[in-house]
């Protein structure tokens, strides 16, 4: 199998000739630990595309304070104003455009890409200009996380409870940009997307599943339904406890997900996966093992994760992405771990 067919039979629940591996090219990794990061990743082939180096970050001075700690702004093309206390973390907002309700109506979204008329005719054309990798396109947007950072989260949970008719407003002004963004992954021929939503506690669910329902759910089936009848790969992060909604996930045209396994009983959630159809990434914790574990745990839990989501059968491949404060040993065992498998 090429890279594309791999990828094509994991995300069906047909058994590729080996799991699949995507790397995500964080660039905190490459500045924790620069260029031999590429060639730990040159010596196992990814399947999301060809291999690149990538050139570690330097930062510049003014990214540091009096004591020579991290601490950086940035205001994003939405004009949110971010502070930064760690290098590749996502940062908080510092300032809310939409802080005053009353400015939403007035609110404009950043440029949406330009997209071809006949977006079916311009799929064509990308798709017989392919090669053999398997085209994933990122960033095709967020709802929730956007709206909150536009505007407070408390005030937007609020404004969901008691159902404002400016909340709508602001919600549909992201809905029809990120609408754009999807039209234009059918258009370049990618063979999915990614869409990024966090719902969830390391609990529970942030809101009602009904809530939910009601508000998020009709508008991220009408987003998704360009590239559903596309047959692209839709594919979903929500970090947290969302089991309630990988129901609603696959009803919605979601074929894949990537959550945040330690949240959920990692064989229920295998199993639930697999009944669902909804094929996953396999993002090896993070959080602890494979910042605080030793090389010989990570190795454990990646065959652990390797046998539960039966990799071997479809339904599923390994996420890698060097994350801040990985113990080189460790991202050495994860690769490693995950070549002796291939």
């Amino acid at each position: 199998m090429n890279s594309r067919e791999r990828v094509r039979a994991a995300m069906s629940f047909n058994k590729p000739d080996k799991v699949p591996v995507q790397y995500y090219y964080c660039p905190v990794g490459y500045y924790e630990h620069g260029d031999k990061l590429n060639d730990l990743y040159a010596t196992l082939e990814g399947d999301f595309g060809p291999f690149t180096r990538v050139e570690p970050p330097v930062l510049p001075d003014s990214d540091f304070n009096q004591t020579g700690g991290y601490h950086a702004f940035r205001r994003d093309e939405w004009g949110v104003l971010w502070e930064f206390r760690i290098f590749g973390i996502a940062g908080i907002p510092k300032e809310y455009p939409l802080a005053d309700s009353e400015k939403i109506s007035s609110y404009t979204a950043p440029p949406s890409p330009e997209v071809p008329e006949d977006i079916g005719e311009a799929r064509k054309k990308a798709l017989a200009a392919r090669k053999d990798d398997y085209y994933h396109l990122h960033g095709c947007g967020s709802l929730f996380e956007r709206m909150i950072a536009l505007r407070p989260e408390a005030d937007v949970l609020c404004d969901l409870v008691s159902d404002e008719p400016y909340i709508h407003e602001l919600v549909d002004i992201i809905a029809n940009h990120d609408a754009a963004l999807v039209k234009e992954a059918v258009a370049s021929g990618a063979d999915g997307l990614s869409f990024g939503d966090d719902y969830g506690t390391e609990r529970d669910l942030i809101m009602s599943p009904s809530l939910w329902r009601a508000f998020f759910k009709p508008r991220l089936k009408e987003l998704f339904k360009p590239a559903v009848e596309a047959g692209l790969d839709v594919f979903f992060h929500s970090c947290g406890y969302v089991w309630e909604l990988l129901p609603d996930f696959a009803e919605i045209g979601v074929t894949s997900i990537w959550p945040q396994i330690p949240a959920y009983d990692m064989k229920k959630l295998a199993d639930r996966c697999r009944e669902l159809g909804l094929a996953l990434a396999v993002h090896t914790d993070r959080a602890r093992t494979m910042t605080y574990g030793s090389p010989a745990e990570v190795r454990d839990l990646v065959l652990r994760e390797y046998e539960t989501f039966k990799l071997y059968d479809g339904g599923g491949w390994f996420y890698i992405e060097a994350d801040n404060g990985f113990p080189w040993a460790n991202l050495e065992s994860l690769v490693n771990t995950i070549k002796e498998i291939r």
